[in-house]
């Protein structure tokens, strides 16, 4: 009989150590022998680390890739999705293809983006042709809305650079990175205010790519409505919706936690826009995620022993067109309220069913495709070595191109079924639908 499967965590939340006490795994130290190890980004660097790190054996997984901030560091992830869309083009992939102001067709869901210092003059080119924008500035390496402010005057830019320059912070280390983006002030709206949501997403293997998304994700309200006004630029209650900020505002609802499910969203979307555009909505989100991962891939470092649940940050503006905003490489696992509790203890267990097959002692080898019948709320987004039977599953009317499918292997989607564009060069074996 085998061992039970030995725990560690450097992340004392109660929806995981609950989940690994109900499987009946025996907890360790980290200087003991372990065979699952959920930790945070800090403790991942040094796992991997060429000075401190060390040899993981085939029984043992951990829960972040060693480089995962390619996708959850604000800067890289743009940076990735940019080199995306200029290696399709270089490819003629009609994917990279644009309309007739220059915009990509099917690869525009990323608002216009710089890094600072290093793209400040292309900023100012930028912001020179629509000076009446709004800009939003976010640190590159910082989460729960910390650092963030909006501009919509470059002497803002100025007085940040300055100011910046004579902090205490900044004169003990390299100044810090920040990305500047085209503010979406055009937001849906419901009941006059602003939200996001939060999508867990699940990668069990990047090489080939296969990814989960959880369908119990939840929409982030505002406290305030939301005003485009310059004079509530300051006003985080209006325009940031983490929690960790939104919690300390005069309205804040500490039984809803000022969260809604996505499936009453799509409801109420269905009923105020309806069913068509809802599910063209929905697909465009999956398209969007399944693209992200997708730029991502060839520079992840696909080490056997990992997986990772994100936590991707989508808006949706007034024409119902969703944009990627970042991706978190630990979404929060505190629980803000009773229900939020009890969606994240679900999350933990069909992560775990689907990491650690059959809950016993990891064997790193696995072909990290599981059975559907353990995915619980999970839904498959991207499984290469079963797409045909994936999209016959799956419509996507919407869409030109099918998001489930690896690059390389794009089909068009037609009435008729599938047509096989360029699969050979990915070695896949597509089921006509």
């Amino acid at each position: 009989m085998a061992g039970k499967v030995k725990w560690v965590t450097d992340i004392e939340k109660s929806v995981l150590i609950n989940n690994f006490e109900k499987r009946g795994w025996v907890q360790v130290t980290e200087s003991e022998d372990w065979n699952f190890y959920w930790m945070s980004v800090q403790t991942i660097r040094n796992v991997f680390s060429v000075e401190t790190g060390y040899r993981l054996s085939d029984d043992q997984i951990v829960n972040h890739f060693p480089n995962h901030y390619e996708l959850t560091r604000k800067d890289l992830m743009v940076k990735n999705i940019k080199r995306y869309r200029k290696e399709l083009e270089k490819e003629g992939s009609p994917l990279a293809e644009k309309d007739e102001s220059g915009k990509y067709l099917y690869l525009d869901f990323v608002p216009v983006t710089y890094m600072l210092p290093a793209d400040y003059n292309l900023f100012v080119e930028e912001f020179r042709k629509s000076p009446s924008s709004t800009w939003i500035m976010k640190p590159c390496g910082r989460a729960q809305g910390k650092g963030i402010f909006l501009i919509n005057k470059l002497s803002q830019i100025k007085k940040w650079s300055r100011d910046s320059k004579t902090s205490s912070f900044v004169s003990q280390s390299p100044k810090e990175a920040y990305v500047i983006s085209l503010y979406i002030s055009n937001p849906l709206l419901i009941g006059g205010r602003k939200f996001d949501l939060r999508l867990y997403v699940l990668v069990s293997t990047y090489r080939p790519l296969r990814c989960y998304m959880y369908k119990l994700g939840f929409c982030r309200f505002c406290t305030v409505k939301y005003t485009p006004s310059t004079s509530e630029l300051d006003n985080m209650f209006v325009h940031l919706t983490n929690v960790a900020i939104q919690k300390h505002g005069e309205d804040y609802n500490h039984i809803h936690g000022g969260k809604w499910t996505v499936s009453n969203l799509r409801l109420y979307l269905e009923s105020t826009r309806g069913k068509e555009v809802t599910s063209k909505l929905f697909d465009e989100i999956h398209w969007i995620i399944v693209q992200s991962l997708k730029a991502v891939a060839p520079v992840m470092n696909n080490d056997k022993h990992c997986f990772e649940c994100y936590g991707y940050d989508i808006i949706i503006d007034d024409r119902l067109k969703p944009w990627l905003i970042e991706v978190n490489a630990s979404p929060s696992l505190t629980s803000s309220t009773a229900n939020d509790r009890i969606l994240k203890y679900n999350l933990i267990n069909d992560t775990l069913n689907i990491a650690v097959p059959n809950g016993e002692v990891p064997d790193c080898k696995w072909n990290k495709s599981p059975p559907k019948e353990v995915l619980g709320n999970y839904e498959i987004l991207c499984r290469v070595s079963c797409c045909g039977e994936c999209v016959s599953g799956r419509h996507f009317p919407s869409l030109r191109w099918c998001p489930l499918l690896f690059l390389g292997g794009h089909c068009w989607i037609q009435s008729g079924g599938l047509s096989q564009m360029s699969a050979a060069g990915a070695g896949l074996s597509i089921t006509e639908a």
